[in-house]
């Protein structure tokens, strides 16, 4: 993958407004089960913010985390060759979070090793870290 354009880091007025949208989208999301309401908001290598929601079903094994809905609808509307700058996890519960497995391996395969990701911790407080930090040993395919 290419190298970030723009490897800053996010300023405290742009960190805040991505982590404001995260939270604002947590509350479009579909929930009845679990009553954990997740939103994710990405800021792509463009300047695009893109945000999504969890949208849980019955066969939990079907429901769709909140980081990759937001993926889903940054390449659907910007193609596949999106880059996410960074990416803010928020949840209503005021419970610390961190992005699944299965998250952080999806939001590796649109990033670059300095991606920004923001999610809740303890206390009420937001965590900063990288995808790399995150995901140290993530799981790539070489293209022949």
């Amino acid at each position: 993958m290419s190298s970030n354009p723009d490897p800053r880091p996010l300023d405290p007025t742009q960190a805040a407004d991505l982590q404001e949208r995260a939270v604002a989208v947590a509350h479009h999301a579909y929930a009845p089960y679990s009553n954990f309401r997740v939103g994710a908001a990405l800021l792509l290598t463009d300047g695009n913010i893109i945000t999504g929601c969890n949208v849980e079903n019955a066969s939990y094994r079907l429901t769709v985390c909140a980081e990759q809905s937001a993926i889903a609808a940054a390449v659907s509307q910007h193609g596949p060759k999106i880059r996410i700058r960074a990416i803010a996890v928020a949840n209503l519960n005021d419970t610390a979070s961190q992005p699944c497995g299965a998250c952080r391996q999806t939001i590796h395969e649109f990033s670059t090793p300095d991606t920004i990701v923001y999610f809740p911790a303890e206390g009420g407080t937001i965590a900063e870290t990288t995808i790399a930090a995150l995901l140290p040993a993530a799981f790539l395919l070489t293209k022949s």
